[in-house]
């Protein structure tokens, strides 16, 4: 298929987990992509990918935080590929964990910030910019089923950082809907990535918890399947679609949690 073909689209963290897999899914219906993300190693690992799929991509080292290394990311897109028509913010950070708010210091609240919600601002304030140059474009933020609720405790930056990124979506969307553009976020559920932490000790045990206090479905999420519904919202098939928080959870969010699964956590 070649949904994109025609298209150019920006990803940020795109060197790994969600991210990665929505390059590689721009690419696979047609699109040329700019990889943007801090890991070079990974980052031309995932170009290569692009390339023998018989893609066109281009790798920019950006650290979202950093104004000057945004603006310059978006320069490049423009400079190799002449316009931007979807951009995907997926880079993000966890933060402090199992630390209750009066414990988090504030340097950790600072540097959790300044990637998860500053970062996804910056990113936003100059792909908006690209975009208006030509008068269309979608954006998607990458937000999470804890921008809608708290997570578990001692979770309180992250939680923040997400209930933020929603706000932000949705007050984008307001402001340049009548300039062709559209902003939407996805707020995944527990999905399989380096996120989670997989080759952490007692990973294959603490995964299992968490399916079984979680998941409605009893699996985490696949990369590939957040990319889909990602994708779906920078195709022409959601134009009417703006200002939507896409919930990509496998049911997470609509079922009571077990207690005896709980007081296994």
């Amino acid at each position: 298929m070649n949904t994109f073909k025609g298209k150019v689209a920006l990803v940020t963290g795109a060197s790994s987990g969600i991210g990665a897999a929505t390059a590689l899914h721009f690419a696979n219906e047609g699109g040329k992509v700019i990889i943007a993300a801090r890991r070079r190693e990974q980052s031309e690992s995932v170009l290569r990918q692009i390339e023998a799929l018989g893609g066109e991509g281009l790798f920019v080292r950006t650290d979202v935080s950093k104004s000057d290394e945004v603006q310059a990311m978006v320069e490049a897109a423009l400079s190799r590929f002449g316009r931007l028509d979807c951009a995907v913010n997926s880079a993000g950070a966890i933060g402090p964990i199992r630390t209750p708010v009066a414990n988090i210091e504030e340097t950790q609240w600072d540097s959790l910030m300044n990637v998860n919600l500053r970062g996804m601002w910056l990113s936003m304030k100059y792909e908006i910019l690209a975009m208006l140059r030509h008068g269309s474009g979608a954006i998607v933020n990458i937000a999470s089923i804890y921008g809608y609720k708290p997570s578990d405790i001692g979770h309180a930056p992250y939680s923040v950082s997400k209930f933020g990124v929603i706000g932000l979506t949705k007050s984008a969307a307001v402001d340049y809907a009548q300039m062709g553009l559209r902003v939407n976020a996805v707020a995944p559920g527990f999905t399989r990535s380096a996120m989670v932490n997989p080759d952490a000790p007692r990973a294959a045990e603490h995964l299992k918890v968490m399916t079984a206090r979680y998941s409605a479905m009893n699996r985490l999420g696949e990369t590939e399947e957040i990319a889909n519904a990602i994708c779906w919202l920078c195709s022409d098939a959601a134009k009417f679609v703006n200002g939507a928080v896409l919930t990509v959870d496998g049911g997470d969010t609509t079922r009571i949690y077990s207690p005896r699964a709980t007081s296994e956590a």
